[in-house]
């Protein structure tokens, strides 16, 4: 499957998302557009050759009466050419969640399509599973455990393990001003050993891939009025975002909210 056709895949999933919500009960939305810098470790840089890179990102979401959906579309290294084969050129990456309630029991029929491009290699991941959402005054949890399908660059198409995973939130006030703590997490689990394989002097090595991997971030966010918000954030990795090793490093971002 090209990238043409993954991109619009998950960009036709967010599209009938908002599209089915436009005619049902309205209760809440976002958006917002960032600018953001992830400044990997030095570890990171010399076990996974990673570098500190730009991105800009479109974020949205929405709830309403049957469920919830939300999106964002990255665009990293917008300053660079798309044709750099280091993998250090123009990419993108997008995603599509949808949960679809499950009467008033909490619980949630969950999707999610992510789609990662650069020059030379497209992913990308498509989860069904089972939802729930928490939510008090102040705090909030979504957990969740779906089925991963996954289609790489025509190396590997087809059942790839588990994902669970969860996004939370905890909104504070310190000194009179508005801060939120955010988590995002994703754990897959019993993935096929012909993905993501450990590397060798002379390339991939069939048949070793590991079976799990994590990846998340951690935030610090202040809500500097209704137009800007400002945040720190935490980003960690292991056996993901195409390495084998542990990977960290910060994400600087600033905020306009629409």
């Amino acid at each position: 499957m090209g990238f043409l056709r993954k991109s619009t895949l998950a960009a036709a999933m967010i599209a009938a998302g908002f599209s089915t919500a436009a005619s049902a009960d309205y209760q809440y939305g976002f958006g917002n557009v960032s600018i953001n810098y992830l400044d990997w470790s030095s570890g990171t840089e010399s076990r996974a050759k990673k570098k500190d890179f730009m991105f800009l990102e479109l974020e949205g979401g929405a709830g309403f009466d049957w469920g919830e959906v939300y999106g964002f579309f990255d665009l990293e290294n917008p300053h660079k050419s798309n044709e750099e084969s280091d993998g250090n050129g123009r990419r993108t990456a997008m995603k599509g969640t949808i949960r679809y309630n499950l009467g008033n029991t909490g619980f949630n029929i969950y999707g999610h399509i992510y789609d990662l491009n650069s020059a030379g290699f497209d992913e990308q991941n498509r989860l069904i599973g089972l939802g729930f959402n928490y939510q008090n005054a102040n705090f909030f949890w979504k957990p969740f455990l779906a089925i991963n399908n996954t289609d790489t660059s025509g190396d590997f198409s087809g059942f790839n393990g588990y994902v669970a995973g969860w996004v939370l939130g905890y909104g504070f006030k310190l000194a009179g001003q508005d801060f939120m703590f955010s988590n995002w997490h994703e754990y897959e689990f019993d993935r096929d050993k012909e993905y993501h394989m450990t590397m060798g002097a002379n390339g991939p090595i069939a048949g070793t891939g590991t079976k799990s991997s994590f990846n998340g971030a951690a935030a610090l966010w202040w809500n500097a009025n209704e137009k800007i918000t400002a945040g720190i954030q935490y980003r960690y990795a292991d056996d993901k975002l195409g390495s084998n090793s542990f990977q960290n490093g910060l994400v600087y971002t600033l905020k306009y909210n629409f």
